[in-house]
C-alpha cells in the first residue's frame, strides 16, 4: 500500500501541471526514447580503453564515448554489488537505501525505476544479475518490481557462476543440463561443453531489442562479465594468445573469500580452477564489449540508434578474487583501492552514455554524479515525475550540454562496514573527500581528509590543516543519515 500511495501522488502531480523538466524532455524528442542501461560487474575504473586501458581491448566502449559522453566523475552506489544495484533502481544513496551490504534483499515497497516509467508505456525487460531477491517469485523479485521480462540467476550467489544449472526467465526455470557435471577433477571446466550464461544473456538481449523496436522499451542489462569466476571458451581467448603475460594459477575453490567451498551457489567446489587469470580477465572484458558492439549495430540496423540512449557502467571498483592482477592492467587507473574500500578505486567508475544526433561525441563531464542519479536522469527521459524523497538529481542537462541548468549535488554519500572491520562514513563535496572512520566497537573515531583536485590517489590526509572544512562535511555526514 505505501508503495502504490508513493505512485499515485507521483502520477497525481504528473497529471496537474507540467514542470520546466517535463516540457523541456518534450522539446528534445516527441518520441520518447528507448533507455538500454549496461552495467558491468567488478570492472574497474582503468579497465576500459577511454579510461586509460592499454591491455585489455574495448573498442565499442570506446566508440560509445567517441560518439557520446564520457563522464569522469561517477561513483557507483557502494562498494560492493547489491546495494550498489539497490541505490540505482530506487534513486537512495546509502544513507537512504534499504540495501547497504551484501546478503540483504530489497524492501519490497521500495519504488524502483521500472515501477515509474512503465505507466506511461515502456516495455521493460532485465536481462542479467538483479542480486537483490531470492527466488522465482517474492515481493522484491524485477516481475514485481516493475519489470515485464526478466532473465537472470535465481539469487547473488548463482550470479557468480557462468555455467548455471537454471536460469529463470520470469517465474519458470530454464533448466541446462549440459551444464551439470561438466568440471574435471582437478575443477576445470570441460571446455566445448556447457552453455555459457553470457551468451544467453546476449542472444536475449537482442532478441528483446528486436521485439520491442517498435515501441519505447526501457532494458536494464547488468552483465556478471567480470566478477570472478574467470571462466571463458577457448575462442574468445586467442587474441591475447602470445602475449607471454605472467600467470598465478588459482586451484579450484580460490576465490579469496571465507565461503569459497560453495559460496552460495550450485558449485560445491566453489570458484572453478583457472590457470591463466589475466588472459581469462581480458577476454571476459572483451567478449562483453563485442556483445555491446552487437547491441549497437542492431539498433543501426533497425533505424532506432538516434531514438535510443545507451549507457554503460560498473558496480564497483575492480576485484582480484579470481585470481588476475589488477595492478598488472592498473584495473583502478590512477584511483587508491578496489572493491571493498570506499576510496576512490573502490567508488569511482566509468560511465559513457550515448544518444546519436542529441548527445555531442567525443564529450567529457567532470560533474560529480552517482548511481541515484540514474533514476530521475530516466525519469525525464521518459517524461515521468520523481519521487521527492529520492537522493539524485537528473544529469540530462548535462547530456545535452545545457551545463548552466545543471542542478549539483552539495554532496555524494556512503557508508560501508565490512565484516569486523572499522565503519566509513564518507561525503564527496566538491574537490573534497571526507571520511570518518570509527573502529569497531568503538566511539574513538577519526578524520582523513583528502583534495581530489591535487590528489587524486588520496596519498596526503590533510584533515589537521583544514579543520574548518572538515567541520563543514561533517553536517554533510549527518545530514546524510
Amino acid at each position: 500500500m505505501q508503495k502504490l500511495y508513493l505512485l499515485l501522488i507521483v502520477f497525481t502531480v504528473m497529471s496537474c501541471s507540467k514542470t520546466k523538466k517535463e516540457a523541456k524532455t518534450e522539446v528534445i524528442q516527441n518520441k520518447k526514447p528507448n533507455i538500454i542501461y549496461i552495467l558491468a560487474d567488478d570492472l574497474g575504473y582503468g579497465d576500459v580503453g577511454v579510461y586509460g586501458q592499454t591491455k585489455i581491448k574495448t573498442p565499442h566502449i570506446d566508440k560509445m564515448a567517441n560518439e557520446g559522453m564520457r563522464f569522469t566523475n561517477h561513483y557507483s552506489g557502494q562498494t560492493v554489488c547489491s546495494p550498489s544495484r539497490c541505490s540505482l533502481m530506487t534513486g537512495m544513496h546509502m544513507g537512504h537505501a534499504s540495501v547497504t551490504r551484501n546478503g540483504q534483499l530489497l524492501n519490497p515497497d521500495d519504488v524502483t525505476v521500472a515501477e515509474l516509467i512503465k505507466p506511461v508505456g515502456y516495455v521493460t525487460g532485465i536481462i542479467g544479475k538483479w542480486g537483490l531477491s531470492e527466488g522465482a517469485i517474492n515481493a522484491n523479485s524485477p516481475n514485481q518490481q516493475g519489470f515485464d521480462h526478466y532473465l537472470g540467476f535465481e539469487n547473488q550467489g548463482f550470479a557468480h557462476f557462468y555455467y548455471p544449472e537454471y536460469l529463470l526467465r520470469d517465474h519458470t526455470k530454464v533448466e541446462f543440463p549440459e551444464n551439470v557435471g561438466i568440471r574435471d577433477k582437478s575443477g576445470h571446466y570441460i571446455e566445448g561443453k556447457g552453455t555459457y550464461s553470457h551468451d544467453v544473456f546476449a542472444k536475449e538481449a537482442l532478441q528483446f531489442i528486436n521485439d520491442n523496436k517498435s515501441e519505447p522499451f526501457f532494458l536494464y542489462l547488468p552483465f556478471a562479465i567480470p566478477h570472478a569466476e574467470l571462466t571463458i571458451q577457448e575462442e574468445a581467448k586467442k587474441q591475447y594468445r602470445g602475449l607471454n603475460w605472467p600467470e598465478s594459477p588459482k586451484s579450484e575453490g580460490g576465490g579469496g573469500h571465507k565461503d569459497d567451498a560453495g559460496y552460495g551457489s550450485q558449485y560445491v567446489g566453489g570458484y572453478c580452477a583457472q590457470e591463466e587469470p589475466n588472459l581469462t580477465y581480458a577476454a571476459m572484458i572483451s567478449k562483453m564489449d563485442e556483445n555491446i558492439g552487437r547491441i549497437l549495430d542492431l539498433l543501426e540496423e533497425l533505424g532506432i540508434a538516434e531514438n535510443t540512449i545507451i549507457m554503460f557502467a560498473s558496480d564497483n571498483g575492480p576485484s582480484d578474487e579470481g585470481g588476475q592482477d589488477i595492478s598488472f592492467f592498473n584495473s583502478s587507473g590512477d584511483l587508491r583501492g578496489k572493491k571493498r574500500d570506499v576510496y576512490e578505486g573502490g567508488i569511482r567508475v566509468p560511465y559513457v552514455v550515448r544518444w546519436k544526433g542529441t548527445i555531442k561525441g567525443g564529450t567529457a563531464s567532470d560533474l560529480p554524479s552517482a548511481f541515484w542519479d540514474v533514476l530521475p536522469t530516466v525519469c525525464d527521459l521518459a517524461g515521468v515525475g520523481k519521487p521527492k524523497n529520492i537522493d539524485g538529481i537528473s544529469l540530462l542537462p548535462t547530456l545535452l550540454g545545457n551545463t548552466n541548468n545543471q542542478k549539483k549535488h552539495d554532496y555524494l554519500y556512503w557508508e560501508w562496514q565490512h565484516n569486523k572491520k572499522p565503519k566509513y562514513e564518507v561525503v564527496r563535496s566538491g574537490k573534497w573527500k571526507l571520511f570518518k572512520i570509527t573502529p569497531h566497537k568503538s566511539d574513538d573515531w577519526f578524520y582523513e581528509l583528502y583534495n581530489l583536485e591535487s590528489d587524486i590517489g588520496e596519498e596526503k590526509n590533510l584533515a589537521s590543516q583544514y579543520p574548518e572544512i572538515v567541520e563543514k562535511l561533517k553536517i554533510y555526514i549527518e545530514d546524510a543519515k
